[in-house]
């Protein structure tokens, strides 16, 4: 392997690390966000799951790691992309699939603009 490769795969192991120790260091029901101040349905939704708290703290982590990487004007780019997902994720309701789907979906995007920006290293 090559430098570059090599590189590369030394962030995606850092960022695989940095995810397992957030989603394994959770209690029971532990979303990004404070789940006593839940009120909506999707909020309430996700804290009463383990599977969709997890999935929120892997979302929540791999996105603060991507702003932290890109310049002011795509940061501000992705607050926006960030804030269009959590107002499609809030149509889900209560609804486990439709939330699990979204989740789904927005942790590929932001494995996919993680390997865009890995692609252009080295940082």
């Amino acid at each position: 392997m090559n430098k570059q490769s090599n590189h590369r795969i030394s962030h995606h192991l850092r960022l695989a690390l940095l995810v397992a120790i957030a989603v394994g260091s959770l209690p029971a029901s532990a979303a990004s966000f404070d789940c006593n101040r839940a009120r909506l349905p999707d909020e309430k939704a996700i804290c009463a799951s383990r599977q969709l708290s997890e999935l929120d703290v892997e979302m929540s982590v791999r996105y603060q790691m991507l702003t932290g990487l890109v310049a002011m004007g795509t940061r501000g780019d992705m607050g926006d992309e960030q804030q269009s997902w959590l107002s499609a994720r809030k149509k889900c309701g209560a609804n486990q699939v439709c939330l699990l789907g979204a989740y789904r979906q927005r942790i590929q995007t932001l494995k996919d603009e993680y390997a865009r920006l890995a692609s252009r290293g080295p940082f």
